[in-house]
């Protein structure tokens, strides 16, 4: 206990130390200042605010206590036995919610994202299933009141996705979505199967955490650019202009492929916008092993090759794997409930943190 004191000594020194700093005329000059304390102040007010509470918890339990050591009525007595008990109980409380406060943050937790979506092993149904994933993300994006917008896609013929790309911007979207990265798994009777045989496909996500070019520096040795023309239907809208973009890292191999756009710049800026995604993410990967296995030992790595959910249409069922939740909400889920499946994960991971502690 005299450790989480301490620090929550840190926390209200460090609030009463914002406060006065945005009380600083100077500090409404500089905009990105004012940013930055803001941010700061929204961050640790909720500990602040459940610090206040523990603290008078503590100081109600030591005047219940003595007024036991100290009442000779039995009637006071029993009152302020009945009050210890209430307020043991209430210090239990605040001093788990304290402890998930006042874990290490995720950097990235209120970073906007790109989400990648791509059709693996299944062929056309593996395509409708992308689609499906894609509104669904769409659904709960809309519920949290986020902005989702196409970035890149490859649709196929029957309306599904080989491979989407979509950015979502709003608060906190890495840390809500951050564990949807890996294979997402479907069971069902494709409308084409004609003996009612269940098929089984999948379909991989992940999830990148935007990146601004201070996070990530490319060189311009490193990068090459290539344009072509895109593909599409032919007679008058027929694109006769070398529009897409191909841009390759050279270190890393990764490639990017933005077509979707008929001007070329917007293509390139598209392409630029996914590429510092990816290397931010192949950067965190190689740097921050320990962070990984910490994830992998509850939730999983996210890393896309790991199969992480399996969305079963005969049974209704969705069940993620990695913490054995099986939930017969499937249709609520594919349309946006997502909260059901994702704050589980979340307090999987929280759990798993404090064991760690």
């Amino acid at each position: 206990m005299a450790d989480l004191i301490e620090k929550l000594g840190e926390i209200e020194d460090k609030l009463a130390s914002i406060d006065k700093d945005l009380g600083d005329p100077e500090v409404y000059s500089r905009a990105s200042e004012l940013e930055r304390l803001g941010r700061m102040r929204s961050e640790i007010e909720p500990v602040a605010t459940a610090s206040a509470e523990y603290r008078k918890v503590l100081d109600e339990l030591g005047e219940a206590r003595e007024l036991l050591e100290t009442e000779s009525d039995q009637e006071l007595r029993d009152m302020a036995l009945e009050e210890i008990e209430v307020l043991r109980e209430r210090q239990e409380q605040l001093e788990e919610e304290l402890r998930i406060l006042l874990l290490p943050k995720d950097p990235n937790d209120e970073k906007n994202i790109l989400l990648e979506i791509r059709a693996g092993a299944g062929g056309d149904e593996a395509a409708l299933f992308a689609g499906e994933l894609m509104r669904m993300y769409g659904r709960y994006a809309e519920g949290k009141r986020w902005k989702m917008e196409l970035v890149n896609s490859n649709p196929t013929e029957l309306g599904g996705f080989k491979e989407v790309v979509v950015s979502i911007t709003g608060d906190h979207v890495y840390s809500r979505l951050k564990f949807e990265s890996g294979v997402h798994r479907v069971q069902r009777v494709p409308e084409t199967e004609t003996s009612g045989r269940i098929h089984t496909s999948a379909v991989t996500v992940a999830v990148l955490p935007e990146a601004e070019e201070v996070d990530v520096e490319i060189k311009s040795e490193e990068l090459r650019v290539d344009t072509f023309r895109a593909g599409g239907p032919g007679g008058q809208h027929a694109n006769m202009t070398d529009s897409a973009v191909r841009m390759t890292h050279l270190p890393t191999g990764i490639m990017v492929v933005c077509k979707d756009e008929r001007s070329q710049i917007k293509n390139r800026a598209r392409a630029m916008k996914i590429l510092l995604a990816r290397l931010y993410d192949h950067m965190q990967a190689e740097q921050d092993d320990e962070r990984m296995e910490a994830r992998k030992s509850m939730v999983g790595s996210g890393d896309r090759s790991e199969k992480i959910r399996t969305y079963n249409f005969q049974d209704r069922r969705v069940t993620d794997h990695r913490i054995g939740l099986s939930l017969y909400q499937l249709d609520n889920v594919l349309d946006g409930g997502m909260d059901m499946v994702i704050d589980p994960l979340i307090a999987a991971d929280q759990a798993e943190k404090l064991k760690a502690l």
